[in-house]
């Protein structure tokens, strides 16, 4: 137990002894105390004030009196105002650092029900590639799983394809027209932007032929819907519908070029899954809860025959469930599939991680599931995250500015060697580690770039400032981590090495203190579904040693005491930047 946890139960104790109270673990605000004051641990005293009947002086020095007396942690403490400043005894510091190293199983939180939950995340087109868009939605999706399971849930990892629909009947007639039978291997692209290629050969001469039809005296809808390449594509459409064997086998085909595409950016990404969905399976789902959704009040029909849901008195409007021809919509699938997924898993609730542009959708999805009287509809969650743009403004895919993520992977790894080059850190190495180290360097770069900022903002992306060895950036972080093996490497040792000081640093206690809160925040990142709270953790850690590494001598001390104080503090840095990475996808060298 943290030497905070154990404060804040000793507290609510004491409140509940002395003032006759019933408050609980979580309504002890146990923080820091800031740098102007004397002391380590602050205690906010406000809330006890009901209960003790003293103002605020007198309640922080009653039950400072009580703490200094009954933990031998506690060394003096001072009021000011409403805060009760706790000072550690000196000898508590190296306590606690021998309990964060004995703790074998540090930033792996036991839960006793953990809920079992879904996190869906990537969900692309087969029609074109992954871009930077996709970057970050898979980046945050697996770290929040990642995030999620070292909280104490239990996490399934999926995606749902979008593999079926008119776009990808236009990338297929495009094929057929214009590809002269031609495959990934013998134009040697990737199967994604092989099949994205055609996409964009469709959309290249559908613009062609609408214009023709607006020249004339077509209005521009009227041209949209005209264009026989078009027709031609919801005629192919309609035949994957009936089972038209030769459609159904041209898909397949095209399909399976995507996917063995999208397995290699995912590899190359440092993302997995543990099941995934195809929208050509789950379209139809949905249909059948429609129908009892009707017999349920929850759905009426139209004298069209198109069925709708009145979502009026939620503050929302009408949503259609169902066409007039009977065919289902997103919704519908969406319906569906959350069902289904509740059935097959026995879920408590699923995280999708969709963009911020789909919060009508989600909303209205909840609400209905709600309706239908599901009671998993209170686990469901919509991490909205917002758009990435880029230095010269948002990406937008008719005027050629997304960013491919397979060829922005590539940039950074190349700007990673450019930067270690330049500095001269991997001299001596062989070709293949100057390879490794430095792709992990690129992706640290990439990853943590897009994972720092709070998902549900917008953000700009700029490469050149995260590829910066200095500053709030991937690359710093793991340069201190490495930093910390090297010298234990150095000093012979390679394990943490138990001792404690008599007499520790302001720095020291700082570091401490940073390595004490590690498991708090993996708590406070999961219930906000925020791998931004690890990331700047992080960042936070790493700064705090640097500034350690900077005014401190270690290997070179000349008391063989704090000497190995000091290298013991870096080895529980480096484990718990080491984890937190982990927790951002990021994985660390052992040198650089």
């Amino acid at each position: 137990m943290s030497t905070p946890e154990l404060l804040a139960r000793k507290v609510a104790e004491i409140v509940n002894s002395k003032y006759n109270a019933q408050i609980n673990l979580s309504d002890v605000q146990v923080q820091k105390t800031l740098p102007e004051f004397e002391g380590d641990i602050t205690v906010v005293v406000f809330p006890f004030l009901r209960y003790s009947k003293m103002n605020p002086v007198q309640t922080g020095e009653d039950i400072g009196n009580t703490l200094v007396n009954e933990l031998n942690e506690i060394d003096s403490f001072n009021v000011i105002k409403g805060f009760l400043n706790l000072s550690l005894k000196n000898d508590n510091w190296g306590a606690i650092l021998n309990a964060l190293a004995s703790n074998k199983n540090l930033g792996q939180l036991n839960k006793e029900n953990p809920n079992k939950l879904i996190v869906e995340y990537s969900s692309p087109n087969t029609n074109k590639p992954l871009h930077l868009g996709h970057a970050r939605n898979n980046f945050l999706g697996y770290s929040v799983a990642e995030i999620l399971k070292a909280s104490g849930e239990k996490v399934i990892k999926t995606q749902i394809i979008n593999d079926r629909g008119i776009h990808i009947c236009k990338s297929m007639l495009s094929w057929q027209r214009y590809a002269n039978g031609g495959t990934p291997d013998s134009e040697g692209l990737k199967g994604d932007h092989f099949v994205g290629k055609y996409y964009v050969e469709f959309d290249k001469h559908y613009k062609l032929e609408m214009d023709d039809l607006i020249k004339q005296g077509r209005t521009k809808d009227e041209a949209m819907q005209e264009a026989p390449i078009f027709k031609e594509a919801q005629a192919m459409l309609k035949k994957w519908e009936q089972g038209d064997q030769e459609v159904i086998a041209l898909w397949q085909k095209m399909n399976q070029w995507v996917y063995d595409g999208f397995e290699s950016t995912y590899k190359t990404m440092g993302v997995d899954f543990d099941k995934l969905y195809f929208e050509s399976d789950t379209y139809l789902l949905g249909k059948k809860v429609v129908e009892e959704g009707i017999q349920k009040s929850v759905f009426y029909k139209k004298e069209d025959g198109s069925v709708w849901c009145d979502l009026s008195d939620e503050g929302l409007d009408e949503k259609l469930v169902l066409r007039k021809d009977g065919t289902a919509v997103y919704i519908t699938q969406d319906i569906g599939t959350a069902i289904e997924r509740f059935e097959e898993f026995k879920i408590d609730g699923m995280i999708y991680t969709v963009g911020n542009e789909q919060e009508y959708h989600f909303k209205v999805l909840f609400l209905i599931l709600k309706k239908l009287g599901y009671s998993f509809f209170d686990g469901l969650y919509h991490l909205s995250y917002g758009m990435v743009d880029l230095p010269s403004g948002r990406m937008k895919t008719r005027e050629g500015t997304v960013v491919d993520a397979d060829d922005l992977m590539k940039e950074m790894v190349l700007s990673a060697s450019k930067a270690t080059e330049e500095k001269g850190k991997l001299d001596g190495y062989s070709k293949e580690e100057i390879s490794e180290i430095n792709r992990m360097i690129g992706m640290s770069a990439l990853k943590y770039f897009l994972l720092k900022v709070d998902p549900r903002k917008g953000m700009v992306f700029n490469p050149k400032e995260s590829i910066d060895f200095n500053g709030n950036t991937g690359p710093f972080i793991l340069f201190n981590c490495v930093r910390t093996k090297s010298l234990l490497k150095k000093y012979g040792a390679e394990d943490y090495i138990s001792v404690i000081s008599s007499n520790p640093t302001d720095k020291e206690k700082e570091l401490i203190s940073k390595l004490s809160e590690y498991e708090k925040t993996i708590q406070i990142a999961a219930e906000n579904y925020s791998p931004a709270i690890i990331a700047n953790y992080c960042y936070d850690l790493a700064k705090e040693y640097s500034q350690f590494y900077a005014s401190h001598n270690i290997l070179k001390e000349e008391d063989e005491q704090s000497k190995l104080f000091r290298l013991n503090i870096s080895s529980q840095v480096g484990r718990v930047l080491g984890k937190g990475l982990q927790l951002l996808g990021i994985e660390v060298p052992d040198r650089m």
